[in-house]
């Protein structure tokens, strides 16, 4: 239990469901800060995520105590402000939300700190609006006018509460711009933990020829496009690691040279980032995970030019660490992969030190530093395990 000269610390979860990016944030939040007490709006994590993620018991919102409300909880997202607002934070001094969505909007007691750890304004209420409601099959009248107004009335809601964080933690740049825009706010970038412990160079496992893609296959992250560019590039290989929704569009874009791996444990994607001449990544991402962990692999990048992949892959000078194209075409990521090749080849150890800008220890240094002054040096936990 902290002193009692130690401030009580609250950590703000929007739902602990399936572990994500969001959720490896809240972990490392979790570990560096072991005495705060952590709410969310439900919780339905297996006993083995719930010891991954090392959360324990969180308190949680009325929502919890609907029957099954963790195979619907998404439709439940016009009750999320009222259940959000009615978690009790009277008796804490220090509130940190993890937010993407309803988190930021709690009600701190009068007084009391807010720091929004932002991983993006709430985007089907703000400027992916549209795409949402296209990929949910929802989009057309009257229910899309339907689903406008609703947003329309939890868009207002969310730009009333940015009143209550006393300061912004943006995961990117991007994000950054994306809160100024929304919010009229100005936020601090702090890049979210990658795991470049774990995600290394072994000098032991040949580089091979092929290129790599993994991902959940969902729309935004355009997999058919990148198996369809390969279409294109008979002589070269693709290995897929992944699946979702998506898997009929991406099994239908496949040629013969493409192999799909299906879902794999991060044993067998870390092997595979080892051995690819370079990973493809075709999304739109706030910040983007996967692709640091192929760079902490000594793995190149051909990436989108556009979001998190310009802040997290060098793609032109003498330090460049991958190459980007300008449209998730096949057409422009066939063109890419043959422009990659024609350009001298990238070190693994360059790709290596580019990561390691976004590793555990990092974001711990950052986050300590945006408390710096409220929350004393004697309640943060262990420091983050240096990258090998």
């Amino acid at each position: 239990m902290p002193s009692p000269a130690a401030p009580r610390i609250a950590l703000i979860h929007e739902w602990l469901v399936t572990p994500g990016g969001s959720e490896a944030v809240l972990r490392e939040l979790c570990r560096m800060l072991p005495n705060a007490d952590l709410f969310c709006l439900i919780d339905h994590l297996t006993a083995e995520d719930r010891e991954q993620l090392g959360v324990g018991r969180p308190r949680t919102s009325w929502l919890q105590r609907l029957p099954g409300v963790h195979r619907y909880y998404r439709a439940l997202l016009p009750l999320m402000p009222h259940a959000i607002e009615r978690l009790d934070l009277s008796a804490y001094d220090v509130v940190i939300s993890n937010s993407h969505a309803v988190a930021k909007g709690v009600r701190p007691r009068p007084g009391a700190m807010h720091l929004c750890h932002c991983c993006s304004p709430m985007r089907y209420a703000w400027d992916l609006r549209e795409q949402y409601l296209r990929e949910a099959g929802v989009h057309r009248w009257p229910v899309s006018w339907l689903l406008h107004r609703m947003l329309d009335r939890l868009r207002r809601w969310d730009l009333a509460s940015t009143d209550r964080v006393t300061s912004f933690v943006a995961i990117s740049g991007f994000i950054a711009d994306r809160i100024r825009r929304a919010y009229g706010r100005e936020s601090t970038v702090v890049y979210p933990p990658v795991d470049t412990h774990y995600y290394t160079l072994d000098d032991r496992v040949p580089r091979g020829t092929h290129y790599l893609t993994a991902s959940r296959f969902v729309g935004y992250k355009r997999i058919p496009a990148i198996v369809a560019a390969f279409r294109e590039l008979p002589d070269r290989q693709l290995v897929v690691i992944g699946d979702g929704p998506d898997r009929h569009r991406v099994l239908a874009a496949a040629g013969p040279n493409v192999t799909w791996l299906g879902r794999q444990p991060r044993e067998r994607l870390r092997e595979e980032m080892r051995r690819a001449r370079a990973f493809v990544f075709a999304a739109e991402e706030d910040f983007g995970i996967v692709p640091v962990e192929a760079q902490g692999c000594g793995t190149p990048v051909i990436a989108l030019g556009a979001g998190g992949s310009r802040e997290t892959v060098i793609g032109h000078g003498p330090d460049r660490t991958g190459h980007f194209f300008e449209s998730a075409t096949p057409e422009a990521i066939a063109g890419a992969i043959r422009a990659f090749e024609a350009l001298p080849i990238i070190p693994p150890e360059r790709c290596r030190a580019n990561a390691e800008r976004f590793s555990t220890a990092a974001f711990h240094a950052g986050v300590r530093a945006a408390l710096r002054g409220v929350v004393p040096d004697a309640a943060w936990g262990t420091p983050a395990n240096p990258a090998p």
